[in-house]
């Protein structure tokens, strides 16, 4: 009986698998407002200014990072949880494929965070003063650097979290 539960409780992790489908939906629509994104920027290419130009940039890049993050997630997650990716030709895996562990994966979600949330903010700024745009209130910019600064020092106490473990030579299962 014990180790039929046990068959049951791994064979479980496969309850995961549905929700990384979903994940690659998400890409899919990402994919979707990014072609969007670009067509209207392209449309306006030869009338738009130097700042409109750098806005619409920082919008690409920060839709193409999202992705790169729900990549990360989607492949890490699997290999990690559910079964090895076994998709024969090694030569267009990427290199990190199969090396990042959970504490690995915590670490690429919050950098990803962190840098989405800066180019955000960057994009908040580069609106202020802008003619037709209306800007935040000084509240609602103080309100998005905070949850900036909160980001980046999450990001600093779960590295030196991982720092310390490693340092102890402990094992850690990073949950």
């Amino acid at each position: 009986m014990e180790k039929a539960f046990e068959r049951l409780l791994f064979a479980s992790r496969w309850l995961m698998a549905p929700m990384y489908l979903g994940l690659v939906a998400v890409l899919g629509m990402m994919l979707v407002v990014f072609v969007r994104q670009s067509l209207y920027y392209l449309s306006q290419a030869l009338t738009m200014t130097a700042e409109t130009a750098i806005l619409a940039a920082l919008s690409l890049i920060d839709l193409t990072l999202a992705a790169n993050l729900l990549l990360i997630v989607i492949f890490s997650g699997y290999e990690n949880f559910v079964s090895k990716l076994n998709i024969g030709d090694d030569t267009e895996r990427p290199a990190w494929m199969g090396t990042v562990d959970f504490s690995g994966l915590k670490m690429k979600l919050i950098a990803s965070i962190v840098a989405i949330s800066a180019i955000d903010l960057l994009k908040r700024f580069m609106e202020l003063g802008r003619p037709g745009i209306v800007p935040l209130g000084d509240r609602e910019l103080g309100w998005l650097v905070m949850i900036h600064v909160v980001f980046v020092v999450s990001g600093l106490l779960m590295a030196a979290m991982d720092w310390l473990i490693a340092r102890s030579g402990k094992k850690y299962s990073g949950s």
